[in-house]
């Protein structure tokens, strides 16, 4: 029988797993890989040797390096954002985009700012590329309402799926724009991935079940917004620490969200609107329920783990080898498809998802072939 959206929403509050993973072992029976505690483990103690001036990146005799503390970091803020996708997804029936934008940002900016306070304290803050700042933020509050603006409509996993050709157009920018080589054979990868989204849309095909075709280009959209603040971070990381980038995500957040309400809080604009995509963009503020309040909160607490992880990962390592460790998400968001909505991806989908994931892979395979055939780094202080 299936559950209500409030029965669903107390099954995540009563079945949400933390950071270590355990808790979704021990309340779904199932044999799950625990790698986010090895990730928060790790990601921990490079922020803590990061933030006091004493990491080092060395080559492959090092006890830690840049790429894996990068890889630490893809992971967790990975299985952060898969948990941010399902509880803004339970939600969406009956809040607006802009408002949980506007508290999980207000919480999670909070948070942030303890972070900067670690490394370095406030003057971290002064950006020196302001510009390229305020781009950076641009680009992932666009991304996220063209992902969220989808996933109000689309199953979890194929908006995910969809959204994890971020990586292939990640490996693409930085040819131009770092001056990073991609081969032949990856750029066959990335055209794979991309096959992969066509076999998933369809386009042509009848599809009565999804409101617009728009929608189902939302994800891509957002996926390529995405990838463009992921290559400026790797071009901002050096001179800025990822506490100060996630607190100017988190302002940009605040800032596009509060004028969402100035202008459409009121809800004036969804009257009249059948399409549930554009309801959930412009529905009216409300205050939230009692029982939905944790829901808001723990927004927030991800929200920060989020912005500071992929910020710390891109900073630390190699564009085009922390980029395919993104795909440790899906698997996640089809378990949360299946667990909270009662979603499995269809046979269409199913392939799609092999397509994208299987390029991923590949493309993080030929750049550790690549790599094993330089001669190990110098050693090097990063600041």
């Amino acid at each position: 029988m299936a559950c209500s959206t409030r029965e669903r929403r107390g099954e995540a509050v009563l079945g949400l797993p933390g950071l270590s993973g355990c808790l979704m072992r021990a309340e779904t029976g199932l044999n799950l890989p625990a790698f986010p505690i090895y990730a928060a483990r790790d990601a921990a103690h490079s922020c803590r040797a990061f933030s006091q001036g004493k990491f080092e990146v060395t080559g492959s005799h090092g006890i830690l390096n840049g790429s894996s503390a990068g890889i630490a970091f893809i992971l967790l803020g990975m299985f952060a954002i898969t948990v941010n996708d399902m509880l803004i997804k339970l939600l969406s029936d009956s809040y607006p985009l802009h408002q949980m934008v506007f508290v999980r940002s207000l919480i999670g900016i909070l948070f942030s700012l303890i972070l900067v306070r670690f490394e370095g304290g406030w003057t971290i803050l002064r950006p020196r590329r302001p510009f390229l700042h305020l781009l950076r933020g641009l680009a992932i509050v666009g991304a996220n309402m063209a992902f969220f603006t989808a996933l109000a409509v689309l199953p979890l996993a194929d908006a995910t799926a969809m959204f994890f050709v971020a990586p292939l157009f990640i490996s693409l920018l930085a040819v131009p724009i770092l001056g990073e080589k991609v081969g032949v054979r990856r750029l066959a990868a990335v055209l794979v991935g991309f096959a992969g989204v066509l076999i998933m849309v369809r386009p042509g095909a009848e599809t009565a079940d999804i409101p617009a075709r728009w929608v189902l280009a939302m994800p891509v959209v957002a996926a390529f917004l995405y990838a463009c603040m992921q290559i400026l971070t790797r071009k901002l990381g050096v001179a800025s620490k990822a506490s100060a980038m996630a607190v100017y995500i988190q302002a940009t957040f605040l800032m596009v969200s509060g004028g969402f309400f100035l202008i459409a809080g009121d809800g004036r604009y969804a009257e009249g609107v059948e399409n549930e995509s554009l309801v959930f963009l412009l529905r009216a503020w409300v205050w939230p329920e009692q029982g939905d309040l944790m829901l808001f909160l723990l927004l927030g607490v991800v929200s920060a783990v989020v912005a500071y992880s992929l910020s710390q990962a891109y900073r630390l390592g190699d564009a085009a080898t922390i980029a395919p460790y993104e795909y440790a998400a899906m698997p996640r968001a089809i378990l949360w498809g299946w667990l909270i909505f009662g979603m499995l991806p269809g046979a269409n989908a199913a392939v799609g998802i092999l397509l994208i994931t299987g390029a991923g892979i590949y493309v993080f395979f030929r750049e550790r072939v690549r790599k094993s055939d330089l001669p190990d780094a110098q050693s090097v202080r990063r600041y």
